[in-house]
């Protein structure tokens, strides 16, 4: 291929790049940066600087880059989100470049602006802007600043090209670096044997379900002929529902829509840590606390739902797929409440909250209320980033203490900390008019609106799950604030967060009480509608405001009733857990070690794979390599070489009698 010579493009815009032109036409460039191009790539540009640079500029300079990047891309995202979101613009495709080329085979490099990509900056920078400030003051004394930042803003520019793209591939592009961003986070502390652990853990669970992921973006390349999402759901559209069906072994045939939707689920699952790939998410809590927060509140754990909500004109196709996510939603959502109530650190407490919530958001899809899914997805983010920055406000207070039962009382040392803790407890757990009122008891009507088997189940799970939630939240502000302390001297030296931690929180809070207000437009009629094309008859959130009043009522009462549980069992009387624990030691046991799915995974997975790798050394490594391969050669002409060095004296008369016996042998032989 020749290329000609580079040549500048016209100015315009923001700013201007170099062409390679092939056969006059750009192969690779365009013609300016714009302003949505900016958003994404400031914060890889901050990533670069500070990583490539960071030994040579220090902690101050690597601190200011990267900030500046994700607060300038904030700000573009801000702007972005009100012409399109509230000032009614059109969506916006902007095609950028041509990324691959072979054959019949093309994608390009484009930009999607539509509402859901508006949410969606709108989450993602800004929770990510507030936990790079947050990080100044957590990761003071960390000798590796520069490379912590570096990550973080990989991290946030993964998650932009996950959600700006305009097709499949380019999504799987963002997916993929969003699993590498976070294997450096969580094993950030490399010298901590449990941090590298959580961190292949995370890096293999996932691997599982982009496998799943990337068998369906080649089925639908395979069917449409292309991986554009305009293309491909016009044409699903067109066909209704595709005739074509799969003939699977002890299962039967399954239509290609639905195969397709299922195989884009397993990536949502191992993403979203969804019941059976959700082992990898608390024991991501060994990164930092800021991490933490970035990945369970705007990053990657929502990926999966995103892409639900993205793919739903396909998944709209198929109701057994719907069926699917409902039942596995609605049973991720019970499931982690269930464990969250005997967690003991601070931080896996709200872990598996996180893992709950999303169960929230994925049954609200199943079920066809795919804006009741988006607005939950946007009020967690506020409310959850807040929690996990208060846990690391706590941490610090408690010089890196996180297990609750080592703290009490801490509410007079640290009052800022406790109302911002509380605000974000309220709002998680559905307190009227705050952010998680509006948008959980959404999905909860939708899953009783929808009059089916399927979203019957996720409803009663979702409503026991929401008294589970209070009660869990309850308990963490009770035991780490109230009652008396438990170590007198760690609360002696507890102290507020420095400035630059506690500012993220304040704003954080603010969004905690008023994104359920800024988000009840995305749940009206139409507001999603040229982004998530509904068929007549699926949008169960349209049939949510008829629902009945104990209905909307209930999941106020399971608030109380969790509150009252908490109340009693760790402030009035708090002897009654440890009496449950004894009595009930069995069931105990089986929350407090998460229903033993890790064990379960070590006993089906992890053992045999080391037994087989064991049998493999032995006998390919030992016998075979070492005994006839490349080793096995070395060793015998080694042995060889030692045998022969043996008559190699030094001596001259010992040649000399070697060569007479020689020649004696010849003459005796020939003779």
């Amino acid at each position: 291929m020749a290329l000609s010579s580079p040549s500048v493009c016209q100015q315009g815009g923001i700013g201007a790049f170099w062409l390679i032109k092939h056969n006059g036409e750009p192969l690779f460039g365009f013609r300016e940066m714009s302003k949505n191009l900016l958003i994404i790539l400031l914060p890889l540009m901050g990533s670069l600087i500070a990583g490539l640079f960071g030994r040579k500029i220090g902690n101050r300079l690597s601190q200011l880059v990267t900030i500046t990047g994700v607060l300038l891309s904030l700000l573009l995202s801000i702007l972005a989100f009100m012409d399109i979101a509230v000032g009614d613009a059109p969506a916006i495709h902007e095609p950028i470049f041509k990324w691959i080329v072979s054959g019949d085979f093309y994608v390009q490099f484009g930009i999607l602006l539509d509402r859901l990509t508006a949410t969606m900056l709108i989450v993602v920078m800004g929770v990510s802007s507030m936990v790079h400030i947050y990080s100044i003051g957590y990761m003071h004394e960390d000798p590796d600043q520069p490379r912590f930042f570096s990550y973080l803003s990989f991290f946030t520019f993964a998650m932009l090209m996950l959600v700006t793209g305009d097709n499949f591939l380019q999504l799987f592009f963002g997916w993929e670096g969003v699993g590498l961003a976070s294997y450096l986070l969580i094993g950030f502390w490399f010298k901590k044997q449990s941090a590298c652990n959580a961190a292949m853990k995370a890096f293999l669970v996932n691997r599982v379900g982009d496998f799943g992921f990337a068998l369906g973006i080649f089925v639908i390349y395979l069917i449409f002929g292309t991986l554009d999402y305009a293309e491909v759901f016009k044409a699903a559209h067109a066909i209704g529902s595709y005739p074509g069906v799969v003939d699977f072994p002890f299962v039967g045939e399954v239509s290609t829509m639905t195969l397709i939707c299922l195989l884009l689920f397993m990536g949502a699952m191992g993403k979203s840590a969804q019941l059976g790939l959700h082992t990898w998410l608390p024991d991501a809590m060994e990164g930092p606390t800021p991490v933490s927060a970035l990945i369970h509140a705007a990053t990657m754990v929502t990926a999966g739902v995103f892409l639900v909500c993205r793919a739903s004109p396909l998944f709209e196709l198929s109701d057994t797929a719907l069926a699917v996510v409902t039942i596995f939603g609605a049973a991720t959502a019970f499931f982690a409440a269930t464990v969250g109530m005997v967690q003991n650190d601070i931080k896996r407490v709200i872990a598996y909250s996180t893992c709950s919530q999303l169960g929230y958001m994925f049954f609200g899809a199943g079920v066809s209320a795919y804006a009741a899914s988006m607005f939950h997805l946007m009020t967690h983010a506020f409310f959850k980033a807040l929690l996990f920055l208060c846990a690391g406000a706590v941490i610090y207070a408690m010089h890196h203490e996180q297990d609750m039962r080592k703290m009490g009382g801490l509410f007079k040392k640290i009052p800022i900390t406790y109302a911002l803790m509380m605000i974000g407890t309220l709002a998680l757990t559905g307190f009227p008019f705050l952010a998680g009122f509006f948008s959980k008891d959404a999905i909860l009507e939708s899953a009783y609106a929808a009059h089916t088997t399927v979203g019957t189940i996720a409803f009663t799970l979702g409503i026991l799950a929401a008294a589970m939630t209070t009660f869990y939240s309850f308990r963490l502000v009770f035991m780490t604030f109230h009652g008396k302390p438990e170590s007198q001297k760690a609360w002696d030296h507890a102290h507020e967060a420095p400035f630059s931690m506690r500012f993220p929180l304040f704003v954080l809070a603010v969004g905690a009480v008023i994104a359920g207000y800024v988000g009840l437009p995305m749940i009206g009629e139409g507001w999603f509608k040229e982004a998530i094309p509904l068929m007549p008859g699926h949008d169960a959130l349209a049939h949510a405001h008829h629902v009945p009043l104990w209905v909307k009522v209930l999941p106020f009462g399971m608030f109380l009733l969790g509150l009252a549980l908490a109340w009693l069992m760790y402030v009035k009387s708090t002897g009654i857990p440890k009496q449950l624990a004894a009595r009930f030691n069995g069931t105990y046991n089986f929350l407090l070690n998460a229903w033993y799915f890790d064990k379960l995974y070590e006993r089906m997975f992890i053992n045999p794979a080391k037994v087989i790798g064991k049998g493999l050394w032995k006998t390919g490594d030992e016998t075979i390599i070492d005994g006839y391969g490349v080793n096995g050669v070395a060793a015998t002409a080694k042995r060889i070489a030692k045998k022969f060095g043996a008559i190699q004296t030094g001596f001259v008369y010992h040649y000399a009698f070697a060569m007479l016996i020689g020649v004696l042998v010849l003459v005796t032989f020939y003779s």
